[in-house]
This record gives structure tokens, sequence and C-alpha cells, in this order.
């Protein structure tokens, strides 16, 4: 038997990350699975000691549980979106999958590729804004960074 697969979603709560959310789920996750969400919070100044120690790691991985639970989201100044718990609670129910979510805080394109390896994922899925190409110049592709710096597969779900 082998063991469960780590996929991981890049999820910012956007149309095209839940997009990419439910591309995951419909094609790639599989029974048995461990679905990460991946969520990347722009930098902060935080006065709380915890938030200034998950700045570096990540926080601590959140189960499906806890996702809807008012106090546990607040402690991470966090809410995440209802369509996204909805996905997940109904995949993880139907194809009988673990949901994970953990958080950092930094740049995208950097955490994201930190949390292939710190994690580690063995996929990760990820939503493209579809940028033009002078757009993509100035502001800078995450997708793009992503693909040409991760350590697994990686695929890019156009919106």
């Amino acid at each position: 038997m082998s063991s469960a697969r780590r996929v991981g979603v890049a999820v910012d709560f956007s149309s095209c990350s839940i997009k990419a959310l439910q591309w995951t789920v419909d094609n790639v996750v599989k029974e048995g699975d461990h679905l990460f969400l991946i969520v990347v919070r722009h930098a902060s100044n935080y006065e709380h000691g915890e938030m200034q120690l998950w700045e570096t790691t990540g926080s601590p991985l959140i189960p499906l549980s806890e996702f809807s639970e008012p106090a546990v989201m607040k402690k991470y100044e966090f809410n995440p979106d209802p369509n996204v718990i909805d996905i997940v609670q109904t995949a993880a129910r139907q194809k009988n999958i673990m949901v994970i979510m953990k958080i950092y805080w930094g740049d995208a394109r950097e955490k994201l590729c930190e949390a292939i390896d710190q994690v580690p994922l063995d996929y990760l899925t990820l939503g493209n804004r579809g940028l033009g190409p002078l757009q993509r110049v100035i502001m800078g592709s995450v997708s793009n960074f992503v693909v040409n710096n991760a350590t697994c597969p990686v695929t890019v779900v156009k919106s």
C-alpha cells in the first residue's frame, strides 16, 4: 500500500485560486491523500510573539475541523472564504482525505517554494491571475516564479 500523497494548493481566496482548488479536488486528489491549503499573507508588523515566530516558519498545521472556528482563526487574524470551506469539507467527506491549512507571511513567490520543502509537498497547484506581459514584468508573476523554482511538479490553472 502506498503512502498518502501531500497535495498542495496555493489559496488566496481569489476566484482564480478557488478555481485551482476545485480543479485539484476534481482532477488530482484521490482517496487517502492529504490536501494542504497553503495561504500566504502579506508581511505585517505583528505585535504577538507567536506571529513573529510564525513569520519565518509559517503557522502550525491547522486541521479542517478548526477552519471555521472563530477563536482559532482570530488567533491568525484570518477569516477563510465559506466557498473554500465548502469545497474542502465536501472533498474530505467524499474522497476520505485529510485537509490541512498552513499560513505563511511574506512574499508569496518565496513562501510557496519554502512550503514545498517544509511541509513537504509532492505536488502543488496554483491559480493564474492572467496578467499581461507588461504587468508580469512590472509586478512579477508568482506562478512563473514557482514553476521555475519549485522542487515538485506544479500545475497552473488559468482563470
